[in-house]
């Protein structure tokens, strides 16, 4: 929990942190301009995705730490890289900057919000110690004088500072994957009904960076109830709501868009009045023979006796009964994961956030990464042919952040080029494409090693810093089917891994590392990953003639 408890058994808050703690930690982050630009840019945009998460869970603290680190980075940083200069680059440092006006407009909207909070608690805690002081003598004093010193200990953690309920990953893993069930359910209806309303990728992007939805999932997922034309209906009148009073108040960011459906569609889509629910109807355009007349009341039928009979079944053997759907790609939630939608989960709706789990060593802390037990067989299933043929396989690990945790939802099989030793992606472009429109992170990657041992090559060091650079909890997990152990989870360390594998000049596929303790394992009781039975995954291969 994040609260902390006095030797009376008595829980109190820990402290919220002000501004001027946040700015302090937001700035605390490592830059190295030899790092290609595509990372840092990739990185900025990873804190765009991440603050709006917290914005839309009510995390004022965390969201004003990544925008304003956001905007530390693209203006005291990448408009100074050395590859800056370069056309392509020119163009998405741009746009990069673009975003940076906005999250400033909405730092400026959360900075008296933190501080008012701050500055409450403290008043608080001052009156409590002020009539603690009143009734202080001997050594019920001192129990009283130690408490107060722990108020003046606050956490560094943003994310979890002032959180009156954050709970331990390890002793929730059941709370967690109920909890991923219901959110991630609900963002895919909130992406469906955007996209059948007529609302490009482009266009939600633009509007969700610029605070013009403000709460805009909430807006058309309240209920989540089952994905069909009503509800799509529905909640696509809701969408193009806000997106008429935005035109309405003036806040168009761009010149209108057009929409993306096919103009050959044989769907019926359900049509979304551009009328608003607000707008008062003018009964002057009403006919007149509608206006204000009484209902002439139908007589009342007679009523038919009650049949008793029993059916009869006379006319023909029953229909067969259907087959069950097969869903090839959807790890299905064992009975325990789950529960019954008739029977509200109290415990989601009382906590607010998963804490840390682990810490680098240079004291950061690292967010929970769940995932999926059953995903290293599937994946092996998947890269089978090429281990037989000593071809190494990869796959992206892709997922999503909900309260403060990362968990992986999606396997993403790229398009790739494999030797007994080496696995390169060839588009890395079209696998970045799929994550942004599925709004979904790379939280690591997987790989086999057919006839090596289960460890990280000095190949797979440099793969894996790319991977860490944009996000610290960037796990690598490796497979080695023929070997003991078979598999296993690993990090860079920081330091000293990160720094040697960034700073490494050595040329070569292979190489050695003069530094110790370079990598390390990233799976519990060690690490920041725990393995969450029930947890669903759907597995996308992008590999040519798979798809």
């Amino acid at each position: 929990m994040a609260s902390r408890t006095t030797a009376g058994g008595k829980a109190y808050l820990s402290r919220p942190l002000n501004v001027e703690q946040i700015v302090k930690e937001a700035q605390n982050f490592d830059y190295n301009p030899l790092i290609p630009l595509r990372y840092w840019l990739r990185t900025a945009g990873l804190l765009l995705k991440e603050a709006e998460i917290y914005e839309h869970e009510g995390n004022d603290q965390q969201t004003y730490l990544l925008l304003f680190r956001h905007a530390q980075l693209v203006l005291g940083n990448l408009t100074t890289h050395p590859e800056a200069r370069q056309a392509g680059n020119r163009v998405r440092l741009a746009e990069a900057e673009k975003e940076v006006s906005h999250s400033l407009a909405k730092l400026e909207v959360l900075r008296p919000r933190i501080n008012k909070r701050y500055d409450r608690y403290e008043q608080l805690m001052n009156d409590r110690d002020a009539r603690q002081a009143a009734t202080r003598s001997g050594p019920k004093g001192e129990a009283h004088h130690r408490v107060a010193e722990g108020h003046s200990r606050s956490p560094s953690d943003p994310a979890v500072a002032g959180s009156p309920e954050a709970v331990a990953a390890e002793d929730n893993r059941d709370l967690a994957v109920r909890l991923a069930h219901t959110e991630i359910k609900r963002r895919a209806v909130a992406r469906k009904a955007t996209r059948q309303a007529g609302i490009s990728e482009e266009e939600e992007q633009e509007r969700r960076t610029a605070g013009v939805w403000g709460n805009w999932e909430e807006a058309f997922t309240k209920g989540d109830s089952a994905i069909d034309r009503d509800t799509l209906s529905r909640q696509m009148q809701n969408v193009r709501l806000q997106v008429d009073a935005s035109k309405r108040t003036g806040l168009q960011t761009g010149p209108p868009r057009p929409s993306y459906q096919s103009s050959t569609s044989t769907y019926p889509y359900p049509t979304v009045p551009e009328k608003g629910v607000r707008q008062p109807w003018n009964h002057e355009n009403l006919p007149s023979s509608s206006r204000f007349q009484p209902a002439l009341v139908p007589e009342r039928p007679s009523k038919e006796p009650l049949r008793s009979e029993t059916p009869s079944y006379n006319d023909g053997p029953p229909p067969p009964r259907p087959d069950k759907p097969n869903f090839p790609n959807l790890d299905p939630p064992t009975r325990s994961a789950t529960t019954s939608p008739s029977q509200p989960d109290a415990k989601l709706s009382t906590f607010t956030t998963f804490k840390p789990s682990a810490y680098l060593e240079n004291g950061t802390p690292l967010r929970t990464i769940f995932f999926p037990p059953t995903l290293r067989g599937r994946f092996l299933d998947l890269a089978r042919l090429n281990t037989l043929a000593n071809l190494e396989t990869c796959g992206i690990l892709c997922g999503t952040l909900i309260r403060n945790a990362l968990f992986i939802s999606k396997l993403v099989i790229p398009d790739q080029e494999s030797t007994s030793d080496t696995c390169e992606m060839v588009d890395e472009s079209a696998l970045f494409d799929y994550c942004d429109g599925e709004d979904l992170m790379v939280l690591g990657w997987i790989h086999t090693h057919p006839t090596q041992t289960c460890f990280m090559s000095s190949r797979d060091l440099h793969t894996h810093c790319g991977y860490q650079v944009m996000m610290p909890e960037s796990i690598a997990i490796v497979c080695a089917p023929s070997k003991s152990p078979d598999w296993g989870v690993f990090r860079l360390t920081d330091p000293p891994g990160m720094k040697a594998v960034l700073n490494c000049q050595q040329k070569g596929l292979f190489h050695p590392h003069v530094e110790s303790s370079i990598f390390t394992d990233a799976l519990k009781p060690l690490g920041h990953v725990f393995e969450a039975p029930g947890l669903q995954f759907e597995v996308i291969d992008l590999r040519p003639g798979h798809r």
